[in-house]
């Protein structure tokens, strides 16, 4: 079976957790998010780049470069979610299955955050379950999304 392989891309403030608001998003740093991520990677058998940016240009410009190589991608765009056309457009522009992640419950929180561009071209959208939801999202695109039954290795 041809290796999988996932780009998780992180918007803006994501590189500061562990420090902003810990009651929502816990205590946990990014640095353990990229390492839970990564180890979770390797035991699925499939390629995962992370990457994390506060600039919205930065990440259109990942999701674009993302085309040919990628097979999917775990999107979590943070407070681009609410705002971002241009993210909505990058994937639309792809076509790469993309999963759209949360690690709170953008549901019960303030009424700005219950828009979402990047769901209008999202496969799924996973919210509330912390780090976890970067894992749940990794297990629908490969078992549910990118699997086959043979194939190159």
């Amino acid at each position: 079976m041809k290796k999988r392989k996932i780009l998780v891309l992180n918007g803006p403030n994501l590189n500061m957790l562990g420090v902003r608001e810990p009651e929502i998003y816990g205590r946990r740093t990014y640095r353990d998010l990229v390492g839970t991520i990564e180890a979770y990677a390797k035991e699925r058998g499939a390629f995962v780049t992370v990457f994390q940016s506060n600039s919205e240009a930065v990440l259109v410009t990942k999701i674009q470069r993302a085309l040919g190589i990628y097979d999917g991608i775990i999107l979590n765009p943070a407070a681009y979610t609410h705002t971002s056309v241009a993210l909505l457009d990058a994937i639309k522009a792809v076509a790469i299955p993309t999963v759209e992640v949360h690690l709170s419950d953008v549901s019960e929180r303030e009424e700005f955050r219950q828009v979402s561009y990047v769901r209008l071209a999202a496969v799924k959208t996973i919210m509330g379950l912390g780090f976890d939801g970067y894992l749940r999202a990794m297990d629908f695109l490969l078992d549910d999304v990118l699997w086959d039954d043979g194939g190159d290795a």
